[in-house]
């Protein structure tokens, strides 16, 4: 249960408890004070009935009266000889002496208006006590609601923010309380994790930039390298090629996390798509089949659908075993990228690792002459920057590998 179900509970439970022993005591209370009550009644009786014995003592038919209640100065004889409830009245009786000897004077008193008063007390009650627990149950629910509703909404905001923006925030209440504080508190937090982050991108890009040029002086002095060092040459030449692909597309990683704006323009997605994938590749034994929509239109950056598309494809051919297979579509308002190849597929339990940075499955490490494990996951973020998603789509064991990539139209 929540903490507003559990303090509902608690507090109509406490209310309930509260209330059961308030109306056993007044319950009580109250039997007694009318019992009191009409027994007093049934003593002013007998005292009525005992003055109107002393008016007629002149005539020698009294000598001694009763007065109302045992204890008084004023009473004569002996005290009343007792209390009993016949046919709802409670009656009383006191021996007077005469001169003709002992009379008895009795008093009654009606237990009617008792009774009608406890069952009044009770018609009260047995409605009112659950009404009014009802009410409690409400109002603590409607105010335990109104205590964590920034909460609920700090809780919303943290659940929507992601390494990509950080620079949101959660809302602090105007309250100086407990909830005030955890609002300050997250808020610091993502301060500093933001400044954390941030110094990491930059390091990232700095450290990319840096490669950069060093770099591109190696290789050309391994290009203006003798003939006598030819093949040496030729080889620094390719770890030279994967060490700038990798420092590209490490700066690029930096551009996708730091959100950079999109230079989005209107363009051709079929024109694209043909160009990039009629690329000339290392793999000249696997051939690209295209089947392609005319007409598709998004609004997008070119240069990053273009690293999108031949991401997907290079992947498609680096895995394939003759043939890769490159479909564009249409569905509802989405531009549908679909790049197939005949290898050996992705399992299950990898559909969403393969997009993890630096992941490469184990048969891609041993044929892989090229990869560094970034192309998917920079696919994948070009993609969610322009608007769409890019996934695994499951098929048959043994099918090969299906990617699709999900662009808005414009």
């Amino acid at each position: 249960m929540g903490v507003r179900l559990r303090t509902t509970l608690m507090a109509t439970a406490a209310v309930a408890v509260a209330l059961f022993l308030a109306a056993a005591a007044l319950f009580a209370t109250l039997d007694a004070s009318l019992a009191d009550s009409t027994r007093l009644t049934a003593l002013q009786d007998a005292k009525a009935k005992a003055a109107y014995l002393k008016g007629r003592a002149d005539s020698g038919t009294v000598t001694k009266y009763g007065l109302i209640a045992p204890g008084d100065p004023g009473w004569a004889g002996s005290p009343p000889t007792g209390v009993e409830d016949t046919q709802g009245k409670v009656v009383v009786t006191k021996v007077v002496e005469t001169a003709n000897g002992p009379v008895t004077v009795t008093g009654t008193a009606s237990t009617a208006p008792a009774r009608a008063a406890m069952t009044t007390l009770k018609d009260v009650l047995v409605p009112g006590v659950p009404a009014l627990l009802a009410l409690v149950a409400l109002f603590t629910w409607l105010t335990v609601g109104r205590v964590l509703r920034p909460v609920s909404a700090i809780r919303a905001k943290v659940a929507d923010i992601t390494a990509y923006d950080l620079h949101e925030r959660v809302p602090e209440p105007p309250t100086r309380d407990e909830i005030a504080a955890l609002a300050r508190t997250v808020n610091a937090t993502l301060d500093r994790l933001r400044t954390a982050v941030d110094a990491h991108r930059q390091f990232v890009a700095d450290a990319a930039h840096e490669l950069r040029s060093p770099l591109t002086v190696l290789r050309t002095r391994l290009e203006l390298a003798g003939p006598e060092a030819k093949d040496l040459a030729a080889e620094a030449l390719d770890d030279v090629d994967r060490l700038q692909l990798l420092t590209a597309d490490l700066l690029l990683l930096s551009r996708l996390d730091a959100r950079e704006p999109l230079r989005a323009v209107p363009l051709d997605l079929a024109q694209l798509v043909a160009e990039e994938a009629a690329r000339t590749r290392p793999r000249p034994d696997v051939r690209v089949h295209l089947a392609l929509t005319s007409d598709i239109e998004v609004n997008g950056a070119p240069e990053r659908l273009r690293r999108l598309v031949t991401n997907l494809v290079d992947n498609a051919v680096r895995h394939a075993t003759t043939t890769v297979t490159v479909r564009l579509t249409t569905r509802e308002h989405h531009a549908i990228l679909d790049v197939t190849d005949d290898g050996p597929g992705i399992p299950p339990e990898h559909h969403d690792t393969v997009f993890d940075r630096f992941t490469r499955l184990d048969h891609a490490r041993a044929r892989d002459t090229g990869g560094s494990g970034l192309g998917l996951p920079i696919a994948r973020d070009i993609a969610r920057a322009h608007g769409g998603t890019l996934c695994v789509v499951a098929g048959d064991p043994g099918a090969g590998a299906r990617l699709r990539a999900c662009i808005p139209r414009a």
